[in-house]
């Protein structure tokens, strides 16, 4: 039997070339990852590695698990086995999900490696020698019925925020991202047993950010600008310096980390904030023990380093001060790009509490991966938050992958399967999609990946509508020259968008040049050395004349809404919840297949009787139904900014009662002052399909009311006393609200209605007032306008 090829051997920087290392932020090893991690980081720095690789740049991608801390030995607790077993466990259920998504490292590693206690030993010291660290008692809360020392993840509460107040964990709080002490925490319990522990003092190890700050804030100033961080990584890190920098802890009463090689130390590990950024070099080390070329060189290596929000301080604070204090000349971070975080339905992902579709869910929906990589990267959370919904998967499938982009390479290739300069359409073709590719390699150089997709898939659409212009199906029977030089073009295209979306969807690509008969190791590349980039301004050069195609195949398949349906339904409810319904379901299928077969007694089935009609309905009364079915709540803005890229916008983060806050864009800016639009109560429409306006997608719309001409807007407003998240209603119309209104139906605009002046203005529909619990809902001016 054949054995398998070596491995290549490690990249390592070449003298001359741009050589980038590309890190992930290192998923936690104690579950399997969501679709919210997968984008936040992975997917994210993936794409950006494969559009390097395409580049022809010398890019290496590093990541791993983070193996060490607090949740991998509670998890190890959980389901009673050594935190060892853990690791092993799911390093190999992340190792297994990422290959499913096409993530192409050049190594994903692990963190309790024999490398990581080399390189964190080897830092600790020169720290140690810098005088950095300094020795401090700390009060730590102890557990008396589980004798120990209460580590942060092992002690939940209440966040001491006063405008959060939400449930936390003794590290930080999910709800308002602050970063946390234990003891900070409102009624602390211990997560094992659930006791209350009391504080007692113990020593640790510090490291001395503020003696650090000049050295920082030197670095981030440089860094930040030429390094093109995004807006969210600016403003978490000066959020951070404005706060002021604190000395931080380095070492934790725990056995499962990187031992502190001191002899007062001894019983202690580092703390995982310490050890874990630690993990990209000593993952590194074991790709090549030439790990410092690439480390160890600021002069000739870029770093590029992809996570979520919450990671920020991690990687532009405390990292790069622990780099700084070594007095070593190390590659440091160049570029952050941060996402914020998707959102699930109705609500949020969550690891814990095993809410959302997990990396294996993926895969057992049958819905192919390169599909779940180009949703998931159009709806990337660059600016703001972004909201998972099985109708909006459908929408981009069937809409933009299986209508745009597959019908026009399917339409190209079934038609040349089948027994250019000169040309006027042709030429304006070339000129367009040579501007769409300077606009993809400049959005893609500068990490903007969301706009990179979105640009090639605007190249597909431009060869759509250069196909149906040219109709070339007549040129095929009338004017075969021109007939060759559209296909010979179009041919071309489906090669250049092969390129440009391989980062995005690298098995959508492979099929494409299968389908092209053409090799992806020898023609899948973008480089300028090579002329590729200079190609798109005549793309019927990219395939040679003569060349013969393979056999074309669709290349999605439709989402129906049955399948929708049911995927919602299969994953709505936390993973718990599934397993205990899939079990109840096993066994009501056991009960049935005993009794199938078996003679009940009793009569025959009775005919259905046949319902009488009771006239057709009027349109009034249809009206009325359709206004039942809307959705109004009350809502709570919680924050409201200008949007990034829309002078007339606003950005509003609405509490309407569920587990997270709704991302509402308005289109207020001209009416009403920002100032005005904070921490007020409004009513919102809360079952709008979302819509993506100027790059954020809208999850509900606020209601204003406006004059005849619409020179003049105010917002409806429900009483003060009103709940949040309470539902407004119209007295005489019931009914339940729909589950998602189509935007085209409009039916919100039948709240066209008079605004009552009798002493106050009512907001109403057909004279009935807009109420809720505590009264109705007015506005202040406005008599006889419009709802909109």
């Amino acid at each position: 039997m054949a054995s398998s090829p070596p491995p290549p051997p490690p990249k390592l920087p070449i003298p001359g070339r741009r050589n980038i290392l590309i890190t992930s932020a290192l998923p936690y090893v104690n579950n399997v990852p969501h679709l919210g991690n997968i984008i936040g980081c992975v997917l994210s720095a993936d794409v950006f590695a494969r559009y390097c690789r395409l580049r022809g740049y010398n890019a290496i991608y590093i990541c791993g698990t983070d193996e060490y801390g607090t949740a991998t030995e509670t998890k190890a607790m959980e389901e009673k086995c050594t935190p060892k077993e853990i690791c092993d466990k799911y390093h190999a259920i992340h190792d297994k999900v990422y290959k499913w998504f096409n993530i192409k490292f050049d190594k994903f590693g692990r963190t309790s490696s024999p490398e990581q206690t080399e390189v964190c030993h080897a830092i600790f010291h020169k720290l140690m020698e810098n005088n950095w660290l300094t020795e401090n008692t700390m009060q730590q809360l102890y557990c008396d019925t589980c004798q120990r020392f209460l580590a942060d993840r092992l002690v939940e509460g209440t966040c001491p925020n006063k405008a959060c107040n939400a449930s936390a964990r003794g590290d930080q709080c999910e709800t308002c991202s602050s970063l946390l002490n234990p003891t900070e925490l409102i009624d602390p319990k211990c997560k094992v047993c659930k006791n209350t522990p009391r504080i007692r003092d113990t020593d640790h190890l510090f490291l001395e950010l503020p003696l650090l700050k000049d050295k920082l804030v030197n670095y981030i100033n440089e860094t930040s600008v030429a390094g093109l961080w995004s807006q969210n990584a600016i403003q978490a890190t000066n959020a951070w310096l404005k706060e002021g920098l604190k000395p931080r802890c380095i070492t934790r009463d725990l056995k499962w980390g990187v031992p502190v090689p001191h002899e007062k130390y001894k019983d202690k590990v580092f703390y995982v904030w310490f050890d874990a950024p630690i993990g990209y070099v000593s993952i590194t080390a074991s790709y090549t023990p030439d790990w410092e070329k690439w480390w160890k060189d600021p002069d000739n290596v870029e770093l590029f380093q992809f996570m979520g929000k919450d990671n920020v301080p991690f990687h532009t604070i405390m990292f790069p001060s622990t780099l700084l204090g070594t007095g070593e000349k190390w590659t440091m971070m160049k570029t952050i790009s941060v996402t914020e975080y998707l959102n699930y339905e109705a609500g949020k992902f969550s690891k814990s509490k095993g809410i959302g579709v997990f990396g294996n869910d993926a895969e057992d929906t049958n819905i192919p991966p390169e599909v779940w990589r180009y949703y998931l990267l159009t709806n990337r959370p660059e600016a703001s938050d972004t909201l998972f919904t099985w109708a909006d998967l459908q929408a981009k499938l069937n809409s933009e992958l299986l209508n745009n982009l597959g019908n026009f390479i399917n339409r190209v290739l079934s038609f040349v399967a089948k027994p250019a300069e000169s040309h006027p359409l042709t030429k304006g073709l070339a000129e367009k999609t040579s501007k769409w590719v300077e606009q993809y390699l400049d959005a893609m150089e500068k990490v903007k990946l969301k706009q990179g997709l979105k640009i090639a898939m605007a190249i597909s659409s431009d060869g759509n509508a250069y196909l149906q212009e040219s109709q070339f199906w007549k040129l095929y029977k009338e004017d075969s020259a021109a007939c060759a030089i559209v296909m010979k073009t179009s041919v071309g295209l489906v090669y250049l968008l092969a390129c440009l979306l391989e980062p995005f969807m690298p098995s959508f690509s492979e099929e494409v040049l299968r389908q092209l008969n053409l090799s992806p190791e020898e023609s899948l590349s973008f480089s300028e050395e090579k002329g590729e980039i200079a190609k798109a301004k005549s793309p019927w050069d990219f395939v040679p004349a003569g060349h013969k195609i393979g056999k074309p195949a669709p290349l999605f398949k439709e989402l129906r809404d049955e399948e929708v349906t049911h995927h919602r339904e299969k994953y709505a409810g936390s993973q718990a919840e599934r397993s205990s319904k899939a079990a109840a379901d096993a066994e009501a299928n056991k009960v049935a297949s005993q009794l199938k077969g078996t003679k009940l007694s009793g009569g025959g089935p009775k005919k259905e009787q046949k319902k009488q009609s009771g006239g057709s309905k009027s349109k009034t009364a249809e009206a009325d139904i359709s206004v039942a079915k809307l959705d109004i709540r009350v809502g709570l803005i919680r924050k409201a900014e200008k949007h990034p890229d829309a002078d007339s916008l606003y950005v509003e983060e609405i509490d309407v009662g569920e587990d997270a806050p709704r991302t509402v864009v308005s289109g207020l800016v001209k009416f009403i002052p920002l100032e005005e639009m904070q921490n007020r109560k409004v009513c919102v429409l809360c079952n709008l399909k979302p819509v993506a306006m100027r790059g954020i997608k809208s999850h509900a719309m606020v209601l204003a009311a406006s004059n005849e001409d619409h020179t003049k807007v105010e917002l409806v407003e429900p009483p003060e006393s009103a709940a949040v998240g309470e539902r407004v209603t119209f007295a005489g119309y019931s009914g339940e609200p729909e589950a998602s209104l189509s935007g085209k139906s409009k039916t919100w605009e039948k709240l066209a209605a008079e605004l009552h002046s009798n002493g106050e203005l009512v907001a109403c529909y057909k004279d009935v007032p807009f109420a809720t619990s505590a009264g109705v809902c007015k506005v202040k001016t406005i008599a006889n306008g419009e709802i909109r």
